[in-house]
């Protein structure tokens, strides 16, 4: 048996193929080794996640930058599976009316990201946990197939879209050994183990993506329990950094450094991109935390300093933009409870502030874009080509 696992040969009818069986976790034959770069690395990691916790506990409206955010989050991990919705489809005014199956599985992983948060109440990170979420996730037209919320009954492969298991580029443990090594997860999970928890996290993230328990949405339930884990480990109080952002900007070496594991043993090399991967992360979400803050600060200056009689519905309708960037007059005046016409003209007079403009090619509705804001939150959401 290797460092990372072993082979086991599996008889399916007259065909024979290889899966694979992770070991243990922690490694022990030799056990991790965490050299200068890496302990430097992990050291920053931690001081940038206080940073980063620090700065969000004393956002003003830090709750809708969580909302804003958690919906970029939910967008990039379908992304990174092939997904083709856009940001501004997640903020469509009338998403309800112009849901597509894309959109659909975003929709799907913002439930499941709220059901994870509720469920910690009531349950431990478990594998019940796990399947719990992944039924969210799978619910509709897409997921249907796949047995939501339920362990694979049949053995899955990696591969390209039209590969077979005989053409497969990676085959995760069969039934039997999947069974067993979940539950050495689960016992990992809540160990207390002489590892750093951040190490430990990217270790159950390597772990879970190799066993790839379910028939669909290993990554999306992957990706997701990180962000569980940070939570439950004491590493920040709050959703403002998921790593979907980095995985997706560097996804060739994402899955290369998971497969140079089970290929290489190359436990050092996984845990060193995940440590970057967190400080990049931790960067860019301060980054975005600070120019939302100026953006805020420039607009609502240019809106005290109007002499109008509605200035205070215009502030308020700016305020609503922070968790609607696209709006259309019937939406917000049913939100905000004001008659059509004063949301009317306060849009006007934010598009001549030009803090809002129209967004074209909408047919059925005026729509208009408070566009600052979205290029903000559009970082890192270009729709990836199929």
């Amino acid at each position: 048996m290797s460092r990372s696992g072993t082979y086991r040969n599996n008889l399916s009818g007259a065909l024979l193929y290889r899966s694979f069986i992770p070991s243990d976790l922690l490694p022990e034959n030799p056990p991790i080794i965490i050299d200068y770069n890496l302990d430097i690395k992990i050291k920053e990691a931690f001081k940038l996640l206080g940073k980063l916790d620090g700065i969000a506990n004393s956002i003003p409206s830090k709750e809708l930058f969580i909302y804003m955010y958690i919906r970029k989050e939910a967008l990039i991990s379908s992304q990174i599976e092939g997904t083709q919705a856009t940001l501004d489809d997640m903020f469509d005014p009338y998403i309800e009316i112009n849901m597509n199956n894309d959109v659909e599985e975003v929709v799907n992983y913002l439930k499941a990201l709220s059901l994870a948060n509720d469920l910690l109440k009531t349950l431990p990170i478990s594998l019940r946990y796990i399947k719990e979420i992944h039924k969210t996730l799978l619910t509709g037209q897409r997921g249907s197939e796949f047995q939501p919320g339920e362990f694979r009954q049949s053995q899955n492969w990696i591969g390209s879209y039209n590969s077979t298991i005989k053409t497969a580029k990676f085959i995760p443990p069969n039934l039997e050994d999947m069974h067993k090594s979940l539950a050495n997860l689960e016992l990992f999970i809540h160990n207390d183990d002489p590892i750093d928890s951040l190490l430990k996290i990217a270790l159950i993230h390597y772990q879970f993506e190799t066993i790839h328990p379910f028939l669909d949405g290993n990554g999306r339930i992957g990706r997701l329990l990180i962000n569980v884990l940070l939570k439950e480990y004491g590493l920040i109080n709050y959703d403002v950094l998921y790593l979907s952002y980095y995985f997706k900007k560097n996804q060739a070496k994402y899955y290369e450094t998971l497969n140079n594991v089970r290929l290489n043993n190359d436990y050092e090399g996984w845990l060193l991109f995940f440590i970057e991967g967190i400080i990049e992360t931790s960067n860019h979400a301060i980054n975005s935390i600070h120019l939302i803050l100026d953006l805020r600060s420039k607009n609502i200056k240019k809106i005290t300093q109007l002499k109008i009689k509605q200035k205070n519905t215009v502030i308020e309708l700016f305020e609503y933009l922070e968790s609607h960037p696209i709006i259309d007059i019937k939406s917000a005046s049913r939100d905000l409870n004001k008659a059509f016409n004063t949301i009317s003209s306060s849009i006007d007079i934010l598009v001549d502030l030009g803090i809002l403009k129209q967004v074209q090619g909408k047919q059925r509705y005026r729509a208009f874009a408070y566009d600052e804001y979205l290029e903000i939150l559009r970082d890192g959401t270009l729709v990836m080509s199929k």
